[in-house]
């Protein structure tokens, strides 16, 4: 024991005597030295007594739509980990089809004390949802964060990624490959996320291609962000004759490579396709992805560290922080047609 005071004195520089009153909770010893001498403890690696272990700063929710997209699980581990660093502690709590809905996950995070929450794609992406829950919530004196998605009626700190960008990335490389007949598989078009992808793509095709604006639409395919959604747009793309198909998820990706192999088409010669999110495991698919990589640590980082200083009293303006996207090559685009142009729409 009076090696162990030793040690701990010398790392926290001060006496054996201070060292122990501390450790027996005594009385008379200044903050920043009580702080001192547990951080010793802490780097020696001795175990803090009980009473003097690190409570949890509270219960932060963290809401997603679901888990079948792998990006939702990675952004979850980001935001997860962060928030464990900073001594709270982390509640999933998922969307899931027949479910609790958003608004009943929100009001039973908010029944358990948590000191915030994080939205992921919520309904604040959804152009046709009432934003007066955010208010609401407000109103009820929780700070929230809001992760992939803007709405201007809502007073509170916005993470997204730059979605128009992402277009301008992927559309680019593939004009560069020689493709002219690029297509577009999104979800629904009341998804704040995918106007922008439409804008971005509508502003890259005009510039590298010289099309007209009803020329672009027709390369436009809304579906479901699943490798069925995927499957199902790329099929009626290739109907139009697109040679490379840029997707809003690697799952709908996934769909796309599926639907050019039931045409008898091979990927990336016959048909390039491009995914978005840069999921886990998506660079050992058979060919490897190209896709857009979220920078998903660092939003799940800012998105932590914002609803924190919500938290901590310093609140965020109403604001967007975007973050850039990047573009991964890897084995599913390659060169187009001779001459650029692509094949023919079927009859």
């Amino acid at each position: 024991m009076t090696a162990r005071l030793a040690d701990i004195a010398t790392q926290a520089g001060v006496s054996e005597a201070t060292v122990s009153r501390v450790l027996n909770g005594k009385p008379g010893v200044a903050a920043a030295t009580r702080e001192s001498v547990l951080a010793a403890l802490d780097v020696l690696g001795y175990e803090r007594p009980v009473r003097l272990r690190r409570r949890s700063a509270g219960l932060v929710g963290l809401i997603t739509p679901e888990l079948e997209n792998p990006i939702f699980p990675a952004l979850a581990q980001v935001i997860g980990q962060a928030l464990t660093r900073q001594g709270y502690t982390p509640v999933l709590a998922t969307q899931t089809p027949g479910g609790s809905t958003e608004d009943e996950l929100t009001e039973m995070l908010v029944d358990r004390g948590v000191s915030g929450i994080i939205f992921v794609s919520g309904l604040h992406a959804d152009t046709s949802a009432d934003m007066q829950r955010y208010e609401q919530l407000r109103g009820q004196g929780v700070p929230f964060v809001l992760v992939n998605g803007f709405s201007a009626k809502v007073q509170a700190p916005f993470i997204s990624p730059d979605d128009r960008a992402a277009m301008r990335l992927a559309v680019t490389h593939l004009v560069a490959l020689g493709h002219t007949r690029i297509g577009l598989a999104v979800g629904p078009k009341r998804f704040v996320p995918v106007l922008r992808k439409i804008e971005g793509f509508h502003a890259t095709m005009r510039e590298q291609l010289g099309l007209a604006e009803e020329e672009i639409e027709e390369l436009i395919q809304h579906s479901l962000y699943t490798l069925e959604g995927g499957q199902a747009a790329a099929t009626a793309l290739m109907e139009r004759g697109c040679t490379a198909i840029v997707c809003a998820s690697d799952m709908m990706a996934l769909g796309a490579i599926r639907a050019a192999r039931r045409e008898s088409r091979e990927v990336p010669r016959d048909l390039s396709v491009v995914g978005y999110d840069d999921s886990p495991l998506i660079a050992f698919t058979d060919p490897p992805l190209t896709t857009i990589r979220q920078p998903v640590t660092a939003m799940g980082q800012a998105a932590v560290r914002t609803l924190l200083e919500e938290i901590g009293g310093t609140p965020a303006p109403h604001s967007e922080f975007v973050f850039m996207p990047e573009l991964v090559v890897r084995g599913t685009t390659a060169a187009g047609p001779a001459g650029g142009s692509g094949s023919a729409p079927r009859p």
